[in-house]
Parts: C-alpha cells; structure tokens; sequence
C-alpha cells in the first residue's frame, strides 16, 4: 500500500488483538506457532471496535481509521460486520520476544508486545494507536499534528495509584505517581501531561500512542525488546518508558482517561466528565460485558454507561441505514 501524498499518509489506528503469536524470529512453522481460538474478550474487542468507530466526534475527524489485528477476524460474518460499517482490517506481526517475563498474573501482557507494530508502519507519516478497549468522546485530530521533534512517542502517562496489585513492582505507590503531583493544581492537568521526570516512574500508558514510523526506531525497539523484555514488568509499557525515557511527550490525561482515575481516593482529584476526549476501560469487567441475555445493561459505574449509550445510539442509527447483524 504506497501511499505519496500526506494527507494519504496519516492515519489513525486502532489495535484489536489477535490470535496468532509469533516469537521474533521464529518461523511460522505450525509446531512453534500455536493457533489458538479467539477468546471471549477478543470477540468483544472486535464488536467494541464497531461501537468506537461509530460515535459521532470520531465520524467528524479528518484521518480515516483503521484497525489492525495480528489475526483475520474470528469468522466471516464478522468480516462482513466490519466491511458493512466501512472499518478496513489491516494485518499486523504478532510480535512476541523469544524470552520474556513470566505474565501468569497479568496474561494479557503477552498480546502487548504487539502494540509495538505501529512504529514499523513506514507508510504512514504519523500514526495514532488506540487500544480497542477506549471510547472516544471528542475529536482528537489535533494528536495527528501534534510536534514531535526528536522525540519518538508521545502518550500520557500511567497511574501506579489506581491498580494496587500484589505483584506489581512495590515503588508503584500513590506517593510516586506523576498523576499525584497534579491534584493541586487540577485546572493544568486539563491540557498538560505529566513532566516524566516527576516522580521516581515516568512511567507512559501504552493505551494510546502517538508515533512517526521509522525503520530505525523500529529496529532499535526490537532489539531492546529481544534483549532485556524478561526484566519488563509491563511488556511494551515497560519498554518504552525505558529506551524513550526523557523523550517522549506527555500528553494530559484526558487523552487516554483511565477509568480508575475517576474513583475516588485514586486521582478524582483531576478527573473532569466534561473535559475527557478519550476513556480507557482498563480491567474487567469491561462495559460490554455487563449486558445480559437480552442487551440490557446490568452495571453501575457511570463511566460504563457512556459506553452503553454510545452502543445503544449506534445500533439504532445502523437499523435505519439496513444493518441489524447482532453486532
């Protein structure tokens, strides 16, 4: 796909994970490259994926979207689901180290080597990755302009205050996260990202990325990945924030608003309804998975419901225009 002019060449991506993995290296013989069905939540991600492509800031912005997937979708009726809403599939490597930390407490780390495509996508000026566990509630076409002089990334940064797992690394505490240093001045925190240097992390989020593909890059990520990816706690999180650390751009956190920043006693403090472009439904359950038997939502946390209603609105708009597949 060669594509010249500039406009041609900016996109904007959004990652559904897939099934296949594929060690670096590793030939795709089928006795070292398992095929494995796709799981429950994969099959979601690809109906979230419709709900996200549908809300209407996002039909308003400039750069057309895509959504890349290291596997074809989990059958040919949603293959068609896709193709009748517009959403073009573009296939991505499943990218996984040859050694690598043991994710048993957090498996879904092993699909997030892939979310290191994006930077391999020379064919594109710039490219913005989305996790396709987001909704996005205002136009965000601003990322696809958004300076980035020599820096390699630009995404907003973690919160160690809001997960508080056992396993996770001890220093990630309230008390040294970035997020933390920004509840006194909440008003900042609207349009301005972390400094990286604040706090003992300076740690990103890898949920939304902002990159300009670059051979080069590329090939130093993998080789970092490839020799260091067993002492990474977060899989592309941890990698990034470490080869990039002191050069990649904050972004507020508005454009990728956790959902635990919301709650209170984690970082409510900044947190403003009316000011995220962006929410990430981290950690389960996840919105679509709180409709029961018969599409009626079954939950309460009121960041789920702006989800619900979005899905409600598109399968309405979509009856009218001929499409009723279930999705």
């Amino acid at each position: 796909m060669a594509l010249k002019s500039t406009s041609e060449r900016i996109r904007l991506l959004a990652l559904g994970h897939g099934a296949e993995r594929r060690p670096v290296g590793c030939p795709t013989s089928p006795s070292l490259v398992p095929r494995r069905p796709p799981s429950p939540q994969q099959r979601a991600s690809e109906k979230f994926v419709i709900a996200k492509h549908h809300k209407p800031t996002s039909d308003h912005a400039r750069a057309p979207r895509t959504w890349p997937t290291t596997s074809q979708p989990a059958s040919s009726t949603r293959t068609e689901a896709l193709r009748a809403r517009g959403i073009p599939v573009r296939r991505i490597p499943y990218l996984l180290p040859s050694a690598s930390k043991d994710y048993s407490n957090d498996p879904r780390f092993y699909d997030c080597w892939s979310k290191l495509a994006p930077f391999s996508l020379t064919e594109y000026a710039r490219v913005v990755q989305l996790d396709s566990d987001m909704l996005v509630l205002r136009n965000m076409d601003e990322l696809m302009t958004l300076p980035l002089d020599d820096s390699a990334v630009s995404e907003a940064g973690d919160a160690a205050a809001s997960l508080r797992k056992p396993h996770y690394p001890k220093d990630w505490v309230p008390d040294n996260c970035a997020f933390t240093f920004q509840h006194d001045d909440p008003e900042t925190a609207q349009t301005h990202g972390i400094d990286p240097s604040v706090g003992p992390l300076g740690f990103m989020n890898g949920g939304l990325q902002v990159v300009n593909p670059s051979k080069v890059l590329y090939q130093q990520i993998i080789d970092h990945m490839e020799a260091d990816a067993a002492n990474m706690d977060f899989a592309d999180q941890s990698l990034l924030s470490d080869l990039y650390r002191g050069r990649w751009v904050p972004l507020p956190y508005t454009y990728n608003a956790l959902k635990t920043l919301r709650w209170p006693g984690v970082h409510d403090a900044i947190w403003r309804d009316d000011q995220v472009k962006n929410i990430h439904y981290i950690l389960s359950p996840k919105p679509w998975d709180e409709l029961d038997a018969q599409g009626q939502w079954t939950g309460t946390e009121e960041s789920h419901r702006w989800w619900v209603d979005v899905n409600r609105d598109r399968k309405a708009d979509e009856r009218q225009r001929g499409i009723d597949d279930g999705f």
